[in-house]
């Protein structure tokens, strides 16, 4: 027999690990994590016929960003163009968002420190393995989730209150893994930032997908404080009860 203290708390973390699991994913599939805002210019000039083709490098594509107003996420880069029209030339022609996927090779692809000679680049080891992270993070942690979903559904079949505990762990460690999402991602962009010429202008901010994954990351420690309180008092209140039947 379960306490309602208990039963409670287990569906309170229930819920909040089903919010951090939406809004985790929900960010790992936009492309709002940090964006760039910089003065009205020449669009003609940039690469974006070369940046929609998806074939190019770090260095170009950020260049594009920096001048097109792009946005970055774990999974896309986007730019603001402007729309085509098949019959007339707009004077102020309303811009658009165009978005290209990073491949999984580009994922696992070594990043450089940029110099003024464009031929003669060191490669940068440390933004390499906080790129690699931010993308493989988000998916342990999802999937630390998914397995706790299932230890708690082998729980209920087999009516014990002991997997619970484990449970909690697999939340605590997937609020862990969301954590170093967001800080391998900031690492990274200010690491970039050092070693990139920036135009005159231009501003950098955060997105609305990043706060996504940040909120995720209290939900599901919250959650995994609830599993490992409700598995611990349960055991402690079980314990005594044992005793004082066997007294």
């Amino acid at each position: 027999m379960v306490d309602n203290r208990y039963a409670t708390a287990l569906v309170i973390g229930f819920v909040l690990s089903l919010l951090a699991t939406v809004y985790l994913s929900v960010a790992m599939g936009t492309q709002h994590w940090y964006q760039y805002s910089c003065p009205p210019g020449d669009p003609r000039g940039s690469n974006a016929s070369e940046f929609i083709n998806g074939e190019i490098d770090e260095k170009s594509y950020r260049d594009t960003m920096f001048t097109l107003n792009g946005t970055l996420g774990l999974w896309w880069r986007c730019i603001m163009v402007p729309s085509e029209s098949l019959w007339f030339k707009e004077p102020e022609p309303t811009m658009e968002t165009r978005c290209v996927s990073f491949t999984l090779p580009q994922q696992f692809s070594p990043k450089y420190k940029y110099q003024e000679n464009h031929n003669d680049e060191e490669e940068d080891l440390l933004r390499t393995y906080l790129w690699r992270c931010q993308f493989l993070l988000p998916l342990v942690s999802l999937a630390l989730v998914f397995l706790a979903g299932l230890v708690g559904v082998c729980a209920c079949l087999c009516r014990s209150f002991t997997p619970t505990f484990g449970v909690g762990v697999l939340h605590l460690l997937a609020g862990l893994c969301t954590l170093g999402t967001v800080c391998c991602f900031l690492a990274g962009e200010d690491l970039l930032q050092r070693y990139t010429q920036t135009p005159a202008g231009l501003e950098g901010s955060l997105g609305w997908s990043l706060y996504l994954a940040l909120i995720s990351f209290p939900l599901q420690m919250m959650a995994a404080a609830l599993f490992l309180w409700a598995a611990r008092s349960h055991r402690t209140s079980y314990t005594r009860m044992t005793a004082y039947r066997v007294a």
